[in-house]
């Protein structure tokens, strides 16, 4: 790929579905990587280090900070969520898409800092819908769920700041929805400027007359 990538910011609830659907892109398209947060909450069961998120101590999470090696961070559930620069920029350099899955206060810095970052909002299709995803996941104490759920009714209505919107009802149909807007900003005129002085050039150049 000649060209830089995007990077594509993913944002919802909790249990709205977002890991699960950026899975099914990864798994489907190529030159997308995720960009691996650090975070200060214990991994869960399946978790490992490196893969799903960098597991860190709020000491070093703090140290990074006044580092100033975060794109954005911010403090979600009790915890410190933050993307680290270098990661991200060193794959954007690389022409790789880079999807990142995070809360709407990080989306919102990163938002004003990369203005060509593209934004994706993903909702589930109910209330009712979103309870039960938390409760069928299992992996927080009951507290921990109503707390997630006040969250979700606060976090819902910044859909409207992003430039896309999936209502994840069914896994598949959102998984295509995801990729299409990734395809698509890989064909935005800014992206390709490059590859179409090199169409023109065999055209003659932009200066060229019309035979």
């Amino acid at each position: 790929m000649g060209h830089a990538g995007n990077l594509i910011i993913v944002s919802g609830p909790s249990g709205a579905g977002k890991s699960v659907l950026v899975s099914g892109v990864l798994q489907e398209l190529p030159h997308v990587k995720f960009s691996v947060s650090y975070t200060t909450r214990a991994p869960r069961r399946t978790e490992k280090n490196g893969v799903e998120y960098f597991f860190v101590s709020r000491e070093e999470f703090l140290s990074r900070v006044r580092g100033e090696e975060f794109l954005e961070w911010a403090e979600v559930h009790d915890n410190y969520y933050g993307t680290s620069r270098k990661y991200v920029d060193d794959l954007l350099r690389q022409g790789e898409d880079v999807l990142l899955d995070i809360d709407v206060q990080g989306a919102r810095i990163l938002r004003e800092k990369r203005k060509d970052a593209i934004s994706v909002f993903i909702l589930p299709p109910s209330y009712q819908v979103l309870r039960e995803r938390l409760m069928r996941r299992s992996l927080d104490a009951g507290f921990e769920i109503e707390k997630r759920l006040k969250i979700a009714c606060r976090e819902i209505d910044h859909y409207r700041n992003y430039d896309y919107l999936i209502i994840n009802k069914e896994l598949g149909v959102s998984v295509e929805e995801l990729q299409s807007i990734i395809l698509g900003s890989r064909c935005r005129t800014a992206v390709r400027s490059e590859s179409a002085k090199s169409v023109l050039e065999t055209f003659g150049g932009i200066d060229a007359k019309d035979p």
